[in-house]
């Protein structure tokens, strides 16, 4: 399996980076995947030479190659402006558009304030929705101050064993046995198998509920 990050980060070394390998680390942990990390800095020319001419510069186009084919992908960006950076957006704005549709995506961000700790949910998630990915439940966002804090870590181990556990072959989903998930469990054996596709059949008793299908319930209703 093959998982691709995509760091935007400016400076180097950078926070943005810094996450992005952490990140890469805890997915890593569970799963046997080959990384590729590509840095957008280095292609920022690139990106716009693409815009004005419509074809990509071949460092850009094996970047492309790269996410379209990888089984998942990470991708984090620094806050400008209370949302992900221009340079982010351009190159997500230059892939394919079917290149995204289905994969695991765990999105991660870094800002220097703790108040713009939603970026992950009003500007990422509906990006990466647009493009049909699986924007993974977890996502990560680290201000200057979680560096070296307990919660940090936590999300960044919880968010790469989802990854993990999304880019498993869906039968090896299937096949794990269901667990009580805990704010410091690190595996990812850990995160229930939910399936993608098709109805829902049966229901984890740890879950806690049951799901009755519709058409019985409503032969239940009509039968009284």
């Amino acid at each position: 399996m093959k998982l691709v990050v995509v760091s935007a980060g400016l400076s180097s070394p950078s926070s943005t980076r810094l996450l992005a390998d952490r990140l890469t680390a805890a997915t890593l942990r569970h799963v046997d995947a080959e990384p590729q990390v590509i840095e957008l800095r280095d292609l920022a020319t690139e990106i716009a030479q693409h815009f004005v001419t419509g074809f990509p510069p071949a460092r850009l186009a094996a970047a492309l190659d790269a996410v379209a084919a990888a089984d998942g992908l990470i991708a984090v960006t620094p806050v400008f402006a209370a949302s992900y950076s221009g340079l982010f957006k351009s190159f997500f704005d230059v892939i394919d558009k079917d290149a995204l549709t289905g994969k695991p995506v765990l999105l991660g961000a870094t800002g220097g304030t703790a108040r713009h700790s939603l970026v992950t949910e009003h500007a990422l998630r509906p990006l990466f929705t647009h493009l049909r990915a699986l924007a993974l439940p977890t996502a990560v966002y680290a201000a200057s101050e979680d560096w070296g804090e307990d919660g940090l870590a936590r999300r960044i181990t919880r968010g790469g064993a989802e990854l993990a556990r999304f880019m498993a072959p869906a039968d090896a989903r299937g096949a794990a046995p269901a667990t009580v998930v805990g704010p410091d469990v690190d595996t990812a054996a850990a995160i229930a198998p939910r399936s993608l596709t098709g109805a829902i059949t049966s229901v984890d008793p740890a879950d806690g509920f049951e799901i009755v299908p519709f058409a019985q319930r409503l032969a239940a209703l009509r039968a009284e």
